[in-house]
């Protein structure tokens, strides 16, 4: 329970403490404490609006459980493929022992765990409310529109250490290391990029799913993976660095993954 007295200036009034308010508007505070600060909330216009807000985050937090899912996106989906397809050729490679049998997971436990996080769920939905209307109270105008701090910046492409491939067998294991990475490599660009694969016949149009540097047979290569429409099936494509508008540098254009060769 928050003290009646933690407010600015140590005092119970204006300007109101939004811990005391929020207390209040959960219900949590002594009942004497409670009728006594109520008629003095009511008076007073920016308390008020500082209740609205909460009954409204509170609504909308405790609507999110009936939100319809977001659908994942594509880029996951492709990932998530990848290691799918990754892991099929990995255990099929002759001579390996079948995987072990996945454990299973108990039903009752299943729903006990679940029980328990909805359990908890309810009951930050208020230290939640009182989360967000604190920031909007406290961080000043002058920020992005909304009083929120600006979003932290998406980190730039970074370099990878190169992948050692050989083009006969093993080329699945590289499906789950080149999905979702974008690294030009030796080709610096993707207008480099986009001119390599024109020159090969591949159309420069279609996003690729990764691009990573690496050793294809010892040598020097951009990996560039593409989608198929399969099911953890892919296209995976090795330039060469020297390739350009007049020399393809086509090294490999093969098919990988679930039902492919590779």
């Amino acid at each position: 329970m928050t003290d009646e007295n933690r407010g600015i200036g140590g005092t119970v009034g204006p300007p109101w403490s939004v811990d005391l308010l929020a207390d209040l508007h959960a219900g949590v505070l002594d009942e004497a404490v409670a009728n006594r600060l109520w008629p003095q909330v009511n008076a007073d216009p920016e308390a008020r609006a500082i209740l609205d807000a909460l009954d409204s985050t509170v609504a909308d937090l405790g609507a999110l459980p009936m939100a319809p899912a977001a659908p994942m996106p594509p880029e996951v989906a492709t990932r998530i493929d990848a290691a799918l397809a990754a892991e099929v050729s990995r255990t099929a490679e002759p001579g390996r022992d079948e995987p072990p049998v996945a454990p299973v997971v108990s039903l009752d436990s299943a729903r006990r765990k679940r029980n328990r996080m909805l359990g908890w769920g309810a009951g930050v939905l208020t230290a939640a409310a009182a989360a967000v209307v604190a920031v909007a109270v406290i961080v000043p105008n002058g920020q992005q529109g909304d009083g929120l701090p600006a979003a932290a910046p998406t980190p730039a492409d970074t370099s990878t250490p190169p992948l050692s491939l050989r083009s006969e067998g093993g080329l699945g294991s590289a499906l789950g290391e080149v999905s979702g990475v974008r690294d030009f490599g030796p080709l610096g660009d993707e207008q480099r990029l986009d001119a390599c694969l024109e020159a090969a016949g591949i159309d420069p149009g279609v996003k690729p799913a990764g691009v990573r540097p690496a050793t294809l047979d010892g040598r020097e290569a951009v990996l560039v993976l593409y989608t198929t429409g399969e099911f953890a099936q892919f296209r995976l494509v090795a330039l060469s660095p020297d390739c350009g508008p007049d020399n393809p540098g086509l090294l490999l254009d093969k098919t990988v993954g679930k039902g492919a060769g590779g």
